[in-house]
């Protein structure tokens, strides 16, 4: 596979992925249930642990193959620390969070509990797990502190946080930071990175205050989406791009080729989208007379911002990544797939779709 600069595009090693042990907190979620598709697509055996009461998910509809769970807590570090032992894991990907910023406002307690002391405590929990060599840790590109620059925001730039959602997020960098340095710094230890993404897109995402969920409902329902900040700018991408982008580093992680840091995974500095504009892309792609509106101006105290880039050329030089598809196609694709689910398409059918048309790009 061809870059466009005439340079080889970097693949997946599907040879280390083939019977890999993965082990997933957050597996329920959206981005879990997208990953755990994508290492039963390569012929891993992943385990999920976590907890998602939520009637509609993703994961409820997939019948994933070489694929186990656990339904727990990752508060519960003795159930935690039994399920990594009895699973034996080489890799483990922690997701598990609070990840909405709104709800953040409504629960601030529950979402430090969660992304702070949890990231904490299965860490803890990897100290006892025998074999492990890779743990990847996924944040948020919202741990940087916002200027509302329009320069994408860098590994190296300073941490923040207005909201409760994106200062847990920090504090779950510094927490996993510390943690790599005091008890995983050995030769035969784990090695550990943190993972920032931008906002990401995809089919089978039903999460409240979300855009293109938002957006599925409504229109689905011959509503119009109402969008509340149509001149935000958000890095848009589609969930396989970071995911790869994880399982990438992971890989190099294992191997002590990648550094034990902060790695960025977002689109190109020239793809970052309005909501506006992912909302005209959205309801074109939808059809149907799908259409949007921008909800009345409100004195809302609680805090969104406005411009939010952030800057992946680390990934792209060191671990030879890059996104295969550009926002407006990762947007087209997910219409689609809403789409197509609301016509009655079994949803292991759009992921497996959207996961075979990825690796023939």
């Amino acid at each position: 596979m061809i870059k466009p600069d005439g340079k080889t595009m970097r693949q997946i090693d599907r040879h280390f992925w083939k019977g890999r042990r993965v082990f997933v907190t957050g597996h329920m979620g959206f981005k879990g249930a997208w990953l755990c598709s994508l290492l039963a697509h390569l012929g891993a055996e992943s385990f999920g642990f976590g907890r998602d009461e939520r009637e509609k998910l993703l994961y409820r509809e997939l019948n994933l193959a070489g694929h186990s769970s656990r339904v727990g807590d990752i508060n519960d570090i003795d159930a935690l620390r039994a399920a990594l032992l009895e699973f034996k894991a080489d890799v483990l990907f922690h997701l598990a969070a609070q990840p909405i910023v709104l709800a953040s406002y409504d629960d601030p307690v529950g979402t430090f509990e969660t992304n702070v002391l949890g990231t904490v405590r299965v860490l803890e929990a990897a100290r006892a797990a025998v074999g492990l060599r890779a743990i990847v840790v996924v944040t948020s590109d919202k741990v940087y502190r916002n200027n509302e620059s329009s320069l994408g925001y860098r590994e190296q730039d300073a941490l923040g946080g207005a909201d409760p959602y994106s200062a847990s997020k920090a504090a779950a960098e510094i927490a996993t930071r510390a943690m790599a340095q005091s008890f995983f710094a050995k030769l035969d230890a784990a090695r550990i990175a943190r993972v920032r993404a931008g906002n990401v897109i995809g089919g089978g995402d039903w999460a409240e205050y979300r855009l293109l969920p938002d957006a599925a409902r409504a229109i689905g329902s011959g509503r119009p989406l109402i969008c509340r900040n149509p001149r935000s700018t958000r890095p848009w991408q589609h969930v396989l791009d970071p995911l790869i982008g994880y399982m990438m580093l992971a890989e190099d992680l294992a191997s002590g080729k990648a550094p034990c840091d902060a790695w960025n995974f977002g689109p190109a500095q020239d793809d970052m989208l309005t909501v506006g504009d992912v909302a005209d892309l959205f309801v074109a792609a939808w059809g149907r007379e799908a259409k949007w509106t921008a909800a009345p101006k409100q004195n809302n105290s609680h805090h969104e911002a406005g411009q939010l880039t952030i800057d992946s050329t680390r990934a792209r030089r060191e671990l030879g990544w890059q996104p295969r598809w550009h926002s407006a196609e990762a947007i087209q694709r997910t219409a689609t797939w809403y789409r197509d689910r609301a016509t009655g398409t079994n949803a292991m059918t759009l992921v497996e779709r959207d996961i075979s048309s990825f690796f023939s790009v």
